[in-house]
This record gives structure tokens, C-alpha cells and sequence, in this order.
């Protein structure tokens, strides 16, 4: 089974299936995407070595069959959004995993989900029993303020995104011009402490 079935065979992504009615409906999405802003699969979190994303793929696959996208998902809610793994490091993994007889693909209600095997038990069995699992490892670097700032930013894009479907023009100029003057004192920020 090659990489693009695995693909095929998951569920996708709902944003993969639906038609964006508008030019603002599509920047609304964008505005609207994981913490720290963009679509997923276009600016990714922390980069993770591909060991860690095979213990972590095992690791909720021990709790239940997934697909490939929920497995991504998984990944990133328990990061708190630090780690937002590709579809292309995740699903090759996988696809090694099968290959390596530590997961096997099953239908389930109509959709292919992935599932443990007893191989692949046995390499978590071998794993230390104190060992965090790569997401907490993962977030584990990255302190509270931080991690409230990428929530704060998700606020705004929703924040953002509801001006852009619900407002008139001359709201949306105003939130332009807001988001304008904050991304300049951003980065206002960033040069005084240079000068410091």
C-alpha cells in the first residue's frame, strides 16, 4: 500500500471537501487556522524527528484505530499546538509502520482506520514505562506566556475572520487597519530590544 491510499483511505479534512463561497470566506479561513496562524500543512509548529512521530503515531494507536488526519489532530491538541505534524511526515510513517507489521489498516464504519498490531504492542512494551510521550516533550519546551500569546493570536484570526463574514466595508477597513498598526508595533518590539 503506497502513501496515496492512506490518504484516500482516511477521512478528510472537512476544509478539504467544502467550496469557499467568497474572496473573504477564504481569507476568513486562513485568519481562522492552528495558534499560531496559516493553513495547516503550510506552516507547521515545532519539527519533530521522524522517531517521534513514529512513537507518537504508536502511542495513540494503543489507545484506539485512527486515521491518519485524527492522528495529526491528536498530536496537535496535546502539544497545546506546539506540534502540528505534515501529512507528508506523518503518512509516510505510517506507511513504514505497515510495512514493518507494527500497524495494519481495517475498515470501520465506512472509513479505513489504522490499527495496532500485536508487533507493535511489543515495541511499546520495550519503551521506557517513564518516558513523557514525544507531545509533552515537544511542548514541554515552550513556556506559559508563549503558549498564551498562540492562543491570543487564534482569538484575533477568529476575532478577524467574524468582521470579514459579518461586517460592512467600512468595518473591515477598520479591522485592516487595527491588524495593520499591531503587526507594526510587533515588530517595534522586536527591533527596540536589538537596540537595548
Amino acid at each position: 500500500m503506497d502513501d496515496a491510499n492512506f490518504l484516500e483511505r482516511g477521512r478528510r479534512p472537512r476544509h478539504h471537501r467544502r467550496r469557499h463561497g467568497s474572496h473573504h470566506e477564504a481569507a476568513a479561513h486562513h485568519y481562522a487556522g492552528p495558534p499560531f496562524g496559516g493553513h495547516r500543512g503550510r506552516h507547521h509548529g515545532r519539527k519533530a524527528r521522524r522517531g517521534d512521530i513514529r512513537t507518537a503515531a504508536l502511542l495513540l494507536l494503543a489507545e484506539q484505530p485512527r486515521n491518519g488526519y485524527q492522528i495529526m489532530q491528536e498530536i496537535e491538541e496535546r502539544s497545546e499546538g506546539v506540534w502540528r505534524p505534515s501529512p507528508g511526515s506523518v503518512y509516510p510513517t505510517l506507511q513504514q509502520l505497515e510495512d514493518e507489521g507494527l500497524v495494519r489498516s481495517q475498515e470501520s464504519e465506512g472509513q479505513r482506520l489504522i490499527e495496532l498490531t500485536d508487533a507493535g504492542r511489543a515495541v511499546l512494551e520495550g519503551r521506557a514505562q517513564d518516558a513523557p510521550p514525544p507531545w509533552e516533550q515537544m511542548a514541554g519546551g515552550i513556556n506559559e506566556q508563549t503558549l498564551e500569546l498562540g492562543s491570543l493570536v487564534r482569538q484575533i484570526g477568529l476575532a478577524a475572520m467574524q468582521v470579514m463574514q459579518a461586517g460592512n466595508d467600512a468595518q473591515v477597513e477598520e479591522a485592516r487597519k487595527i491588524l495593520t498598526d499591531s503587526r507594526r508595533a510587533l515588530y517595534r518590539i522586536l527591533a527596540e530590544g536589538e537596540t537595548d
